[in-house]
């Protein structure tokens, strides 16, 4: 141990060793270095992702490019001038022209029923027939009777003849030749009653042949042979209902009504359609026969009736029909599907299914002011669209007004199906519509 000195007022501090550099430093070297490598990383991802990013756009890009100009199948149909009905829909009911409730109008054993249920029959044919035998009992008698009351009439006559003799003659009084006089005419009143008795009783006869009153159908059977029936029954024996010529009532807003009335009494027969259920088959076409004379207040519609031939039997009684009134004929109109009818901010639309010229297709537009490109080789036909403006929708067709570069033209295709994918100037693959997708 080194001597201290004691005397000296400071005394020496051992030296300090050399001081060394600090360790932090390095340290912080290394985090650099690690910051930057991963900056460069992240600017690298960053590059790589936006180039990957460009290429998927552009591949995309390049897709719908192709998708473009890629031809679309379409369904056409064919633009037509023709004439078209103007007219009503309405729901209607087959009611028959007639239908009668046949009864008995005597008493009696019921003999036969001389008909089949669902048979057609003519008016007079005979359908059933009762027990005769006690009204012919009944006319003989009045006939006997008449015979009886004709000898007494008689007599009675020659002695109002005797007595008037007598009394000019002074022998008999004026009262005893008034008896026989009046005598006499009893029995020439008896004689009236006889024979009235005697048509009675011809057509209580002629009641016991139940015959057609209409020709029509007959219904089923109510009562059979061999039961006894009266002329008070409530049920009659058989239904006939006329369905040659039939009718169907429907019901027309009041709304409507005057334009019709102003038709009718022009003298014009309005003629009206008959349609099933789905309005998909016509069953039969007549004319209008009147209107009801009032409107129904809790409705707010009236009551139409119109006739129809019915020879094919189409309409059956109670039968649910769509009735078409038809108002008037438009000799030429421009037709086409309501499934062609687009709608856009510009108004209404069609696609229209054009040929391509011979240098190609024009190419869909990609925007305002966008210039075509050729399309590919093989493309045939483009869609093309013209404004319309819809005057009537009759059904699932439409009847365009006319005017000046409105709506294609008589014979041109318009696309009824695939709009959905179109834009002008795409290029399509048409295929003719059916008769259901043009709704005809």
């Amino acid at each position: 141990m080194p001597a201290t000195d004691l005397a000296s007022p400071h005394p020496t501090l051992p030296a300090e060793p050399a001081s060394k550099p600090p360790q932090a430093s390095g340290g912080g070297t290394i985090r650099r270095v690690l910051l930057v490598l991963f900056l460069l990383a992240v600017a690298a991802l960053v590059v790589w992702k936006i180039e990957a990013n460009r290429r998927e756009a552009d591949a995309l890009t390049a897709k719908l490019d192709a998708d473009a100009n890629q031809a679309i199948p379409v369904t056409v149909a064919a633009v037509v001038a023709k004439p078209m009905p103007i007219y009503l829909t309405e729901l209607g009911t087959v009611t028959a022209f007639n239908t009668v409730t046949v009864k008995s109008r005597v008493d009696g054993q019921l003999l036969s029923v001389n008909v089949r249920e669902g048979q057609a029959v003519h008016q007079g044919e005979l359908l059933a027939l009762i027990d005769p035998r006690p009204y012919q009992a009944a006319l003989d008698q009045a006939r006997g009777q008449l015979v009886k009351d004709e000898a007494a009439a008689d007599y009675a006559k020659a002695e109002a003849a005797r007595y008037t003799a007598l009394l000019e003659a002074g022998v008999v009084s004026k009262e005893s030749q008034q008896t026989q006089v009046s005598s006499a005419g009893q029995s020439a009143g008896a004689l009236a009653s006889d024979r009235a008795a005697i048509e009675a009783a011809k057509v209580n006869l002629v009641y016991t042949r139940i015959e057609s009153p209409i020709a029509g159908m007959v219904g089923l059977r109510q009562v059979d042979a061999g039961n006894i029936v009266h002329a008070t029954d409530a049920n009659g024996l058989i239904v006939v209902t006329q369905l040659q010529p039939i009718t169907v009532i429907f019901t027309l807003p009041e709304d409507q009504l005057p334009q019709v009335l102003k038709l009718l009494h022009t003298g014009r027969a309005l003629e009206v359609e008959a349609f099933d259920r789905a309005q998909a088959t016509r069953l039969a076409t007549g004319k209008v026969l009147t209107v009801d004379n009032q409107i129904d207040t809790t409705t707010g519609t009236v009551k139409v009736k119109a006739v129809f031939p019915n020879a094919d039997g189409a309409l059956f009684p109670n039968q649910f029909v769509n009735v078409r009134l038809v108002l008037e004929q438009r000799p030429r109109s421009l037709v086409l599907p309501a499934a062609a009818l687009q709608s856009g901010s510009n108004g209404d639309f069609v696609y229209v299914s054009r040929p391509c010229p011979a240098k190609g297709c024009p190419r869909p537009e990609l925007g305002p002011g966008s210039d075509p490109a050729s399309a590919p080789k093989d493309a045939k036909f483009y869609a093309d669209i013209e404004p319309v403006a819809v005057d009537l929708t009759e059904g699932s067709q439409l009847i365009l007004k006319p005017g000046v570069g409105l709506g294609p033209a008589p014979g041109e295709e318009v696309i009824v199906d695939g709009q959905e994918k179109l834009k002008r100037y795409s290029p399509i693959v048409p295929k003719a519509a059916t008769h259901a997708e043009q709704g005809q």
